[in-house]
């Protein structure tokens, strides 16, 4: 007996299966697990460690004037002091800085619960790394319509290496991950319910096709906005993130199409590019700028940050005529901050640490965020016969990185030749957060700049290990369960190999050595 041709309604349709109860429980939980693994230790190292030394510090500074002061005198003595409890070197100078505040206002939540220390300006990582796994999760889900994958997804970035460090360090970049994923995520959800809603009109006027119209125009789409938010607080945190809002904004308008296309519209499903795209346009891109001009609010209300008073100063200037001397000042200062990251200066700089982007997907550098050498035995609990370390590599789970490096690449040819949009979502994502790191290749870059990628080919994986499993009651499911349960017990085993040097453990010189497996590592 043949299967049912599922009909055009059924096929727009098409979208979440299962309890929502059910799938919720599990995200959580595994949530949960990724929240206390992250949690426990936090505050170790004790000390300013890698570039919290500009965003734990300017995050308490939000706090005190709204804006980025400056902290006289040097890194080497305020922050030992600050570790101490002495605050006194902050000052209202406004200091030059080069990313926008919504990272540093997360921080600054950390710190106004829990003080300045360590664990006060950390927490607020350790929480958005939580909901980095939730977020994977939830697009996982809704992409494969499978819980297992979506689980698998969760399960496999709760183990890895980079996400587990970057959620425990007042980084900028965890957050940035996290907006980044859900604004995905909505967009996908997005596609679900404007084909679910065309499905609906359609069936109330008792048709089956549009028969070559466009059909009703559905106004309605509380997903993009919520997208329109999310980006808009992901490029507040790094400007980056405009290049995943490019692509998903063009393609989102793609989907409409699509879905106007598989109800019969005929080539009138194209004039959903002005149709839907005027729309898109607004709810994504217009909100997205709104929100990030409101995260400025703390710089646009005072007088003290750096540059507020340009406008002031330039009263004749067209800037200043067209968008007053508030948006004025802040437009100036943006112009600012674009030369800093394009000029000479930062083009100039070397970093021992250093990694050309060619080499991200395969992990060949990562990077030290915190060391301490040559503690000798007897001491700090070293118990010897040889000297110990302690460290904080910033290092993903390498059979994870590999393992979805091979995916990336199996993705796309599933999304081009087999013609499945699934598998575009989480390869056209990992582009958008990868590729445009080459053309910054002259001036350092770091390794853990990837974690916004590493989410997305983490869903890679698990649509690819779907792949594997097969349908239920399929000939051979066994089989590919045993080589998906393989791949997940293989990373998280090498997680917990690796575990000491992503958490400041101490360990003996030979104990670090095994675990930095190529020379590029050291």
């Amino acid at each position: 007996m043949t299967s049912a041709v599922p009909s055009t309604l059924d096929r727009l349709r098409d979208g979440m299966r299962g309890s929502w109860l059910v799938s919720w429980g599990v995200t959580l939980a595994i949530g949960l697990l990724a929240f206390v693994i992250r949690l426990i230790g936090v505050e170790r190292p004790n000390e300013v460690i890698f570039d919290e030394t500009y965003y734990a510090k300017d995050a308490w500074s939000l706090l005190q004037f709204g804006y980025e002061g400056q902290w006289e005198g040097d890194g080497k003595v305020i922050n030992p002091a600050i570790v101490a409890g002495n605050l006194d070197a902050l000052s209202e100078s406004g200091a030059f800085i080069v990313h926008p505040p919504v990272g540093k206002w997360l921080i600054a939540l950390g710190e106004a619960a829990f003080g300045m220390n360590p664990f006060g300006w950390r927490i607020a990582a350790v929480v958005f790394g939580a909901l980095l796994v939730v977020a994977t999760i939830r697009l996982a889900h809704r992409l494969s319509r499978s819980l297992l994958v979506g689980a698998t997804a969760g399960v496999l970035l709760t183990f890895d290496g980079l996400a587990f460090t970057m959620s425990r360090i007042a980084l900028l970049d965890i957050f940035q991950a996290t907006f980044l994923v859900a604004g995905v995520a909505a967009l996908v959800a997005d596609r679900d319910h404007h084909r679910h809603r065309l499905a609906d009109a359609m069936e109330r006027r008792g048709l089956t096709t549009l028969g070559g119209s466009f059909g009703p125009l559905l106004w309605w789409r509380p997903w993009r906005w919520t997208a329109g938010v999310l980006f808009g607080l992901a490029a507040a945190t790094k400007w980056n993130s405009l290049f995943v809002i490019a692509v998903f904004g063009i393609l989102t308008v793609l989907w409409d199409v699509g879905a106007r296309r598989l109800a019969g519209a005929g080539f009138r499903s194209w004039t959903a590019l002005l149709r839907e795209g005027v729309l898109a346009f607004v709810s994504i891109v217009v909100t997205a700028l709104g929100v990030y001009v409101a995260s400025w609010a703390g710089w646009l209300a005072t007088s003290g940050g750096w540059g507020r008073d340009w406008g002031a100063k330039n009263p004749d200037h067209p800037w200043v005529a067209a968008f007053g001397e508030g948006l004025a000042s802040l437009l100036k200062y943006h112009q600012d901050i674009y030369a800093f990251h394009t000029g000479d200066y930062i083009r100039d700089q070397t970093h021992p640490y250093d990694a050309h982007p060619a080499g991200w997907l395969l992990m060949l550098r990562p990077i030290s965020l915190a060391s301490q050498s040559g503690i000798e035995p007897g001491t700090d609990g070293c118990v010897g016969p040889e000297k110990c370390v302690q460290v904080v590599v910033g290092m993903g789970t390498p059979v994870l990185w590999w393992l979805a490096a091979a995916a990336l690449l199996v993705g796309l040819i599933w999304w081009v030749a087999g013609r499945d949009w699934r598998f575009g979502v989480p390869v056209l994502a990992a582009l958008a957060t990868y590729l445009p790191w080459f053309a910054s290749a002259d001036r350092p870059v770091f390794f853990f700049y990837a974690i916004t990628i590493i989410p997305f080919t983490t869903i890679g994986l698990a649509l690819a290990l779907g792949l594997v499993l097969g349908a239920a009651r399929a000939p051979g499911r066994q089989i590919g369960a045993i080589i998906a349960g393989l791949a997940v017990g293989l990373v998280v085993a090498n997680f917990a190999w690796l575990y000491p040097v992503l958490a400041y453990e101490l360990l003996t010189n030979a104990q670090w050595l095994a675990r930095m497996w190529l020379r590029s590592w050291i």
